[in-house]
């Protein structure tokens, strides 16, 4: 079992560099980490500040589109705590192909995340989970509920054989929060794309399944308008718990 983490190795990788186009007009002209929740702060100044209080002492964020907008606004990241430093992408690499780039910035185990999702998870608990675990990644994963509004039939050979009247489908989703190890990723090739979906399947076809990191507490992808306008609804009965040292 690997040793317990000191604060100094607790490093984080932030995926800032898409587009946001599902979020426009939001996003028209500042990139989607940025926008601001509750006229109050960004929705990466809240993931940064979760991050020093979990203990992270390291951010590297990849940036694209708008890439200098972040800069300016997350400089150092000294008024945080943090020390961060950047990659850019000069065309989109997916979500694990930024981070193939970098490796050689990174500790033997890293958190990465999406740089526009609101929760209360446990960053330092899910790193060190998964460094026990000897995983080749940990998914953070959420139970989400999705409702079939017709009558679904399990058809066989032409034959209808079983019948459910709308039905409530449970799934364990990803929550856009890895846990990864660097030999994971170290036989990719540097700037060329690869996809979370990609990076799973991958593992799978060889046996080395990942592991998971199941969560109940507060999660919400900032990816539509519905999101956004939802987390600014929520966001002032939500402080205490997404930002507990305000």
């Amino acid at each position: 079992m690997d040793p317990v983490y000191a604060v100094s190795d607790l490093h984080a990788v932030i995926l800032a560099g898409g587009k946001g186009t599902r979020l426009r007009p939001y996003t028209t002209t500042i990139p989607k980490p940025l926008v601001p929740i509750g006229d109050d702060c960004a929705i990466l100044e809240i993931v940064m500040r979760q991050l020093s209080r979990a203990g992270f002492r390291r951010v590297t964020l990849t940036i694209g589109h708008l890439g200098e907008l972040i800069k300016a606004y997350v400089g150092t990241g000294a008024q945080w705590g943090l020390d961060c430093d950047y990659a850019s992408e000069t065309s989109p690499l997916g979500t694990m192909g930024p981070v193939v780039s970098i490796l050689d910035r990174l500790p033997e185990h890293f958190l990465v995340l999406n740089g526009d999702i609101l929760t209360d998870l446990p960053y330092a608990a899910l790193l060190a989970s998964h460094a026990a675990s000897r995983a080749p990644i940990t998914i953070a994963t959420y139970q989400r509920e999705v409702s079939v509004d017709f009558g679904v039939l399990e058809v066989v050979e032409g034959r209808v054989v079983g019948f459910r009247e709308k039905p409530t489908l449970d799934y364990s989703v990803s929550m856009g929060v890895y846990a990864l190890s660097r030999e994971t990723l170290a036989h990719y090739p540097s700037g060329q794309p690869l996809g979370f979906d990609r990076l799973v399947l991958d593992l799978l076809a060889v046996g080395r399944n990942p592991a998971s990191y199941p969560f109940a507490g507060y999660w919400l992808d900032i990816g539509r308008p519905e999101d956004y306008d939802r987390a600014n609804e929520e966001f002032a009965g939500l402080r205490s718990q997404l930002l507990p040292d305000s």
